[in-house]
């Protein structure tokens, strides 16, 4: 995590717009639509609706024939649909009971995996044009550029034309693509970015993996539970470093007993075909290293896709990176133009694009909100998957923050037992003084879930005696956070938690 960009993420709290005159241009001006939003991902969709439901004429600009953007179609929905399907059928939540050498099927294929994959994407592409559609949001198919900084033009992808269409305000919620490196020969035969793994013709034995971000590791982890023997080289030594130190080495020993190697302060310098008995991918490493696999995942970040949008004639810029810059109620430099989701870059999350493009909206038609960013939670689903919110420990360390942790492992827990996950971790961290709740870390079975509860305590700015006061059905994985409550408070050498000042 950039700990910048978090900083100035924390406490903020968004208000109307001042209730400033428009310009005389505005004031005159008759726009086809009071909100135009490009691009139907998480936090278009939020947006669009938002507004919509605010009684406003709204419209939305899509270049795909399916709505959804890239979260439905070749990110989030499939890749996770994809590591359930993994799960399922590699027998990995038995393996614990049952031993290593159980599975569901033994013969697994590329096809028994997208099998899954694509009835979930079907099925959400559907719900997303409904929601959409009940809302009174018109769907352009096309691909939107602007003419002046309220006009939009439209290149229809049916190719019956190009027309015009204007707004008084305008959201960018055009997301990102997988960013490709020059001289890397992606074929979409043998090597792949996270956008067309999906393309696979086969599960590979072997599989290298460049770039060990979330994205990387997610992948690196569904493919290690099938099986495949995997390699991931980074240029950092630390992997993930915005998420607690302690959950990300226990997801790299567990990745290590499934037989991933991890090459870390490497760099690649080259990637080539091989041919030999078959057609391989050999990887060269600057430090001279060679590593030969069947396919290879190149996943070094995202690029965010305004390259089509011709941003100068509304007065805008992107970085180097195609990343839009906006300030804490998500407008760019033009007052009217806001831009959110991934394409204002960390955190880079379906569920907080989705809040920042309701905002957005909010924002712009004068709706007062609150919301608690530093509270936003993270998952990642890896195999075991990790969710966290708020503090890690380092972040109290750097800011001279006492605290105490506290710990239950699933193995502690009866539900983790019957679930197969003996090897769950739940930590809590809480201020030695006033036992307020920092931060909550989880690695294992129903992590992003489990989350929320914790969250859910500091949102209310509540301790860590909550837990121990609190009953959790039996047998849960919610019991977890009593467990390791008590686990704190016995750290502070209190004899009896249940009487306290």
């Amino acid at each position: 995590m950039d700990a910048l960009k978090l900083n100035a993420m924390r406490n903020t709290k968004h208000e109307p717009r001042n209730p400033k005159p428009f310009s005389s241009y505005m004031q005159v001006q008759e726009f086809d639509y009071d909100l135009i939003v490009i691009g139907s991902g998480p936090a278009g969709q939020k947006a669009a609706i938002q507004a919509a439901k605010l009684g406003k004429r709204v419209a939305m600009v899509e270049k795909k024939a399916v709505v959804g953007g890239v979260c439905i179609n070749t990110g989030t929905i499939p890749s996770k649909t994809l590591r359930e399907a993994a799960i399922y059928l590699s027998g990995y939540r038995q393996h614990n009971v049952y031993g290593q050498s159980y599975v569901v099927k033994e013969k697994i294929t590329i096809d028994d995996l997208l099998f899954r994959t694509d009835h979930v994407i079907h099925n959400e592409i559907d719900v997303t044009r409904h929601q959409l559609a009940r809302n009174r949001v018109e769907i352009h198919n096309a691909e939107g550029s602007f003419v002046d900084p309220h006009t939009i033009q439209l290149k229809l992808v049916d190719g019956s034309g190009v027309r015009n269409i204007t707004g008084r305000y305008i959201v960018l919620a055009v997301g990102t693509s997988a960013t490709r490196a020059e001289g890397i020969p992606f074929d979409g035969r043998n090597v792949f970015v996270s956008d067309s793994i999906l393309k696979l013709n086969q599960i590979p034995r072997t599989l290298i993996v460049v770039g060990g971000g979330v994205i990387g590791l997610e992948y690196a982890s569904i493919f290690a539970a099938l099986g495949v023997k995997v390699t991931v080289v980074d240029k950092r030594q630390k992997l993930l470093s915005f998420v607690d130190a302690e959950i990300i080495d226990t997801l790299i020993y567990h990745l290590r007993q499934r037989r991933v190697t991890f090459r870390l302060g490497e760099e690649v310098s080259d990637i080539e075909m091989f041919t030999d008995d078959r057609e391989s991918v050999r990887i060269s490493l600057k430090s001279g290293k060679k590593i030969l696999a069947d396919k290879a995942l190149y996943s070094i970040g995202r690029t965010g896709a305004t390259w089509s949008l011709n941003l100068d004639s509304a007065g805008l810029k992107a970085d180097d990176r195609g990343r839009l810059k906006v300030n804490d109620q998500y407008q760019t430099n033009v007052e009217h133009i806001y831009a959110v989701g991934d394409v204002i870059g960390f955190p880079s999350l379906a569920s907080s694009s989705m809040e920042q493009g309701r905002l957005a909206s909010c924002h712009a038609f004068g709706v007062n909100t609150d919301t608690i960013p530093e509270l936003f939670p993270y998952g990642i689903y890896s195999i075991p998957e990790i969710s966290t919110v708020g503090k890690t420990e380092e972040e109290l360390t750097d800011e001279g923050i006492p605290y105490e942790i506290g710990k239950a492992n699933y193995g502690e827990v009866a539900r983790g037992q019957i679930l197969g996950d003996s090897d769950g971790l739940l930590k809590l961290m809480f201020h030695i003084d006033t036992r307020k709740l920092l931060g909550v870390h989880i690695i294992g079975e129903g992590a992003s879930e489990l989350i929320h509860i914790g969250q859910a305590v500091m949102a209310f700015e509540g301790t860590v005696d909550y837990f121990v006061d609190t009953v959790f059905n039996y047998p849960t994985l919610a019991e977890s956070y009593k467990i390791a409550a008590l686990d704190g408070i016995n750290r502070l050498a209190i004899l009896d938690p249940f009487k306290r000042t």
